[in-house]
């Protein structure tokens, strides 16, 4: 069974939104789904996670971002952050939260093997 791999690849929490909404519905329907947080979107993963559209989000009946990343992560969406996008956001692996990998590109597509890649 192919799987999905999303790359996000900027610090845009509505794109992370979507991302995150893609790949839950991907696990949803028992399929792998993991998503690679590149460089400055590493950011996107600070305490607490959230975004400025949440309350929006949520009045029209979607999960805020922090729900939403743990909606994706409890139906086995595996989700990583790359190292170097650690270092960009001043953060470091313990800062993340709990469940989120790091790791880097090579990685990354090392295990995608088959997987359908798309960027958000």
């Amino acid at each position: 069974m192919r799987g999905l791999t999303i790359i996000v690849a900027t610090a845009d929490p509505a794109r992370f939104h979507a991302a995150l909404s893609l790949a839950a519905a991907q696990a949803a329907l028992e399929r792998p789904a993991r998503l690679f947080l590149q460089a400055e979107a590493v950011a996107l993963l600070r305490q607490p996670v959230a975004m400025p559209d949440d309350a929006r989000y949520s009045a029209a009946g979607m999960p805020r971002l922090g729900e939403l990343l743990e909606e994706a992560m409890a139906l086995g969406v595996t989700v990583t952050a790359c190292q170097t996008g650690l270092a960009l956001a001043g953060m470091e692996a313990s800062d993340l939260p709990g469940g989120i990998e790091t790791g880097g590109l090579i990685e990354l597509l090392t295990q995608a093997e088959d997987d359908r890649l798309t960027i958000a």
